[in-house]
């Protein structure tokens, strides 16, 4: 049974009278351990697709299914306690909290989980740091981080309390090509060694090469699904 399912997924925009339609009947299966690249041109839905997985947003036709329980009718309240425990969010700009360290803004991510012991959530931080390669940067802040270790800390933040299921959008836009090879085996080293399965949007062909299976979309449809890995 995969990990998530998408049953004839639509999203649909309204610009004044007119229907938008950023997902045409999207069905997909996601097994559990996966390393998957949604890959597309500009417009093609590769973000709406990813938001729709990650709960972030609701489609307005069709059914989700995540480990089992049906998610497409939650509540938003609901939505946020399965975002919180089970899921993990790389972004292409970071998103960091810049007054924190490394260290602190990998700890927030376990804080907003409530029942980890305070020796605990030291300890988790601190092995994810050191999966990593942060380990001994854990007191610098974003400001004093290159792109790449930034893009690490994204990764030790959305690793730390060990989700299901990893979402990347566009990982490695804002780096270069060196240091995108280097952050892109930290994630297959973490896919391997956890059994985490991430789920990236891309257009960048680096990303696609490290990619198990890959998906490719045009108008919200998907036109091929292969494994290459």
């Amino acid at each position: 049974m995969g990990l998530l399912k998408l049953k004839g997924v639509k999203k649909i925009y309204r610009q004044g009278k007119v229907k938008v339609y950023a997902l045409c009947g999207v069905d997909l299966t996601i097994e559990e351990g996966g390393f998957v690249s949604i890959a597309g041109p500009s417009g093609s839905g590769k973000t709406t697709l990813l938001n729709l997985i990650g709960c972030l947003d609701t489609p307005s036709e069709g059914k989700i299914t995540f480990g089992g329980e049906e998610i497409s009718e939650l509540s938003k309240d609901e939505l946020a306690m399965l975002r919180r425990h089970n899921f993990g969010f790389i972004f292409q700009d970071f998103n960091l909290i810049p007054v924190l360290t490394a260290y602190e803004n990998v700890e927030f991510a376990l804080k907003l989980i409530n029942d980890i012991e305070k020796i605990n959530i030291e300890q988790q931080v601190m092995e994810i740091l050191t999966a990593v390669g942060l380990g001994d940067l854990a007191d610098r802040r974003p400001t004093e981080l290159s792109g790449g270790q930034k893009q690490r800390v994204s990764i030790a933040r959305a690793l730390v309390k060990k989700p299901k299921l990893v979402l990347a959008d566009e990982p490695t836009a804002n780096l270069d090509s060196k240091t995108s090879q280097d952050v892109l085996k930290v994630m297959v080293e973490m896919n391997k060694k956890l059994d985490t399965t991430f789920i990236f949007s891309t257009h960048d062909p680096l990303v696609m090469d490290y990619a198990q299976r890959l998906i490719k979309l045009r108008d919200g449809q998907i036109v091929s699904d292969e494994i290459i890995n």
